[in-house]
């Protein structure tokens, strides 16, 4: 043990030298968070196919919204004003209660009484939804707020963002590419009771590569804040305010909240279009995971293209390829045959290109947005700016899916038809998923571009003046 600590190389500050060590553990993060959020893409199929609640399904999903509305702004503010010592930092130790409470919270949500009344049914699923996302935002939000923490290197925070996406794109892969050849029947029907167990074997990996995270983080750009007399106490009114006034978080939300409703609202149309247009939906996950190789070869390219671009020009450069990938896929004749589905995966491949450039930037443009405020306000609430934040996701998470079911039963979906929708319904998917991908493409363009405004010289004044102020 004496010779590894000898081995750790110390930088002017006397902390671990930034390094691979710090790119891993904060993919593990994702990789855990993502443990239990990628079983929302499932969500939908197992409340509508499996539990057969359809339009309800959509009511309650908007319901438990009320909650996030509550839930993530307040652990946000409860985290930014605890003011108490702990023995690694405040932030670590909430995420390693949240990952307890994870192991189980997500197979909450998928508990199998397809028989239970209809009463017992939305009550099973208003509280599980409810315990989940508790757990996850005390997990996630404090998570996403260490990145302008673990170093404040625009290099350094380039590569912890690309790493996440890398973290969350692999998070999501698993999932995606075993579940459904798990889950699903030879005709292509779900089997609710496989998706309880595997939400449970996906808490505890979650749990395991949140520990991994936390015993490899180093916290080096800011330390728990002592307790002092003097400090006046936490505002979260005007915390506020002060995200609504932050235009980098702003512009940063809007992109985000674009892509989670075009994402996650085209997450059911998706399984329907492979179901009843392309008839295969155990190859769908393996079909979604090929288009991610972009993304997974422009991630190693990230900090060298910030350096020399910038991020939000970079993002935005992602937003225009999706939004032309998404134009092509939902004008080409892409036909319920494995021509059809080729042309499918190729504008698919190009929509994963601009997303993912977007997706390895976007967390450090959040951490950005927190500099931003601590420039303009001169105070820091890394937990309140990314708890609003992600409050704004979530509610795209969860608005998205449940518009995008209204809008599919109108197209004459049907729950309980499972895998056997018509060949119209599947035709009115095959057109509902690329409007879908390019209405998102189009609002991350215009949050990028029109409202996010460091550019890479703002970024590099900001950060000048903000070292001023600290020396």
């Amino acid at each position: 043990m004496a010779k590894e600590k000898k081995a750790i190389q110390l930088d002017a500050n006397g902390f671990r030298k930034f390094g691979m060590r710090d790119c891993l553990a904060y993919a593990a993060g994702d990789f855990g968070c993502n443990m239990s959020f990628a079983l929302k893409g499932i969500m939908m199929i197992f409340w509508t196919q499996f539990m057969g609640l359809e339009l309800w399904y959509s009511l309650l999903l908007v319901v438990v919204q009320i909650w996030d509305a509550i839930n993530d702004p307040v652990i946000g503010s409860i985290i930014d004003a605890d003011r108490r010592q702990y023995k690694r930092n405040k932030f670590l130790q909430y995420i390693w209660f949240g990952s307890i409470g994870l192991i189980v919270a997500g197979s909450l949500c998928f508990l199998p009484f397809p028989s239970a009344p209809l009463w017992a049914q939305m009550i099973i699923f208003v509280c599980g939804y409810v315990i989940w996302d508790a757990f996850y935002t005390i997990a996630n939000v404090p998570y996403g707020s260490l990145l302008s923490l673990i170093s404040s290197k625009q290099a350094d925070r380039a590569s912890l963002s690309a790493w996440r996406s890398v973290g969350s794109m692999l998070g999501n892969m698993v999932p995606m590419a075993i579940l459904p050849m798990l889950i699903y029947d030879a005709e292509d029907n779900l089997i609710g009771e496989r998706v309880f167990i595997a939400a449970i074997i996906m808490g505890i990996l979650g749990f395991i590569s949140f520990q991994y995270m936390i015993r490899n983080t180093e916290i080096r750009d800011a330390v728990d804040v002592k307790v002092n007399d003097d400090q006046p106490k936490f505002n979260v009114i005007k915390a506020m305010a002060n995200f609504v006034k932050n235009r980098p978080a702003m512009g940063a939300t809007i992109a985000a909240v674009g892509m989670f409703l075009g994402m996650q609202g085209g997450t059911a149309a998706v399984t329907v279009l492979f179901q009843s247009y392309f008839n295969n939906v155990k190859v769908s996950g393996v079909i979604q995971m090929f288009a991610m190789i972009p993304i997974i070869l422009f991630t190693p390219l990230a900090r060298k293209m910030v350096t020399k671009y910038g991020k939000k020009e970079l993002a935005t450069v992602g937003a225009v390829i999706s939004m032309i990938a998404c134009a092509f896929m939902l004008f080409l004749p892409i036909t319920p045959n494995v021509s059809g589905m080729l042309i499918y995966v190729v504008c698919q491949l190009f929509n994963s290109l601009g997303m993912g450039i977007y997706s390895t930037v976007s967390w450090a443009m959040m951490g950005d947005a927190i500099d931003y405020n601590e420039w303009k306000t001169n105070s820091r609430e890394e937990g309140t700016v990314y708890a609003l934040h992600s409050f704004f996701r979530k509610l795209a998470q969860g608005v998205g899916p449940a518009l995008a079911l209204v809008v599919m039963v109108a197209l004459g979906y049907i729950g309980a038809n499972e895998g056997n929708q018509t060949m119209e319904v599947a035709t009115n998917m095959r057109y509902l998923v690329p409007a879908l991908y390019l209405f998102s493409a189009i609002m991350q363009f215009v949050g990028l571009s029109l409202v996010y405004n460091l550019d890479k010289k703002t970024v590099t004044k900001m950060q000048e003046e903000l070292a001023a102020r600290k020396a």
